[in-house]
């Protein structure tokens, strides 16, 4: 199975409109994004809960890192420098924090709000060697914008 991001842009914006409430749209992207695509076996948010610092919000999958600090990992990756985080092998990115052990590639996407802050990172692990491409992350990012570019 594939995504059809066509459909799961239609249907994320179908069911975040008019919804303010940060957790509420996490908690129904990583629903939604989780079972569009059997790539993804843990879907889910890191929030920034203070300065250089993640911590885990709603998501799909086994056990997430509790806490990731900026300066560790993919997750920590994406906060600090507000960049995608596309990696094919977990274990050749200097710092991996292995959550989960079946962990094989990553992406994650910074979230920003409207004035452009960075207010948590959206992460999506495979348990299958490089099984991310340029095309997940420019339409997982066409997805995320206008969700989260509202006035929090």
């Amino acid at each position: 199975m594939t995504v059809d991001y066509t459909t799961l842009a239609k249907t994320i914006a179908a069911l975040t409109e008019g919804e303010t409430d940060q957790v509420a749209l996490m908690a129904t992207i990583a629903c939604e994004v989780h079972h569009s695509d059997d790539r993804f076996d843990w879907t889910g948010f890191y929030r920034v809960t203070e300065p250089g610092v993640l911590k885990i919000g709603p998501y799909q999958g086994g056990h997430g890192c509790l806490v990731i600090p900026f300066d560790r990992g993919v997750c920590g990756a994406a906060a600090r420098t507000g960049e995608v985080q596309l990696v094919p092998d977990v274990d050749a990115f200097p710092g991996h924090i292995a959550c989960a052990s079946s962990t094989r590639s990553e992406l994650v996407l910074p979230v920003r709000d409207a004035m452009g802050r960075v207010i948590g990172v959206f992460d999506i692990d495979s348990n299958q060697p490089d099984a991310f491409t340029e095309d997940d992350a420019r339409h997982m990012t066409k997805i995320l914008e206008p969700v989260f570019a509202k006035s929090f």
